[in-house]
């Protein structure tokens, strides 16, 4: 069982950078994949970004690509979303995600889900 924890989210203006930090629960979070996703109001969960269990691959949204960048700390069990360059239409709910061994991450097979942390962006 893994427990996912997010947090940096919050108000800013466009142009504007926030990081986004997601801590695990549990020994065995460096075996995990992590992926970010976000929710805007009326609108469907979209794949924002996703690393490999080691940090050697990422994947990205084209919509955030050049603009946000995850990492990961396995000493720390925390996966990180650093956004840049934000505008309005990044306001959403930004969920992680950890998806197990036997998961298909880059298929978006995710196992556990974080609660999500609010990101506005203003105009």
């Amino acid at each position: 069982q893994v427990q996912l924890v997010e947090s940096g989210g919050g108000l800013v203006q466009a142009g504007g950078s926030l990081r986004l930090s997601c801590a695990a629960s549990g020994r065995t979070f460096s075996s995990y994949a992590m992926g970010w996703f976000r929710q805007a109001p009326g609108k469907e969960r979209e794949f924002v970004a996703a690393i490999s269990w080691s940090g050697a691959t990422t994947y990205y949204a084209d919509s955030v690509k050049g603009r946000f960048t995850i990492s990961r700390d396995n000493a720390k069990n925390t996966v990180y979303l650093q956004m840049n360059s934000l505008k309005p239409e990044d306001t959403a709910v930004y969920y992680c995600a950890a998806a197990g061994p036997h998961s298909d991450y880059v298929a978006y097979e995710y196992d556990y889900w974080g609660q999500g942390t609010q990101v506005t962006v203003s105009s």
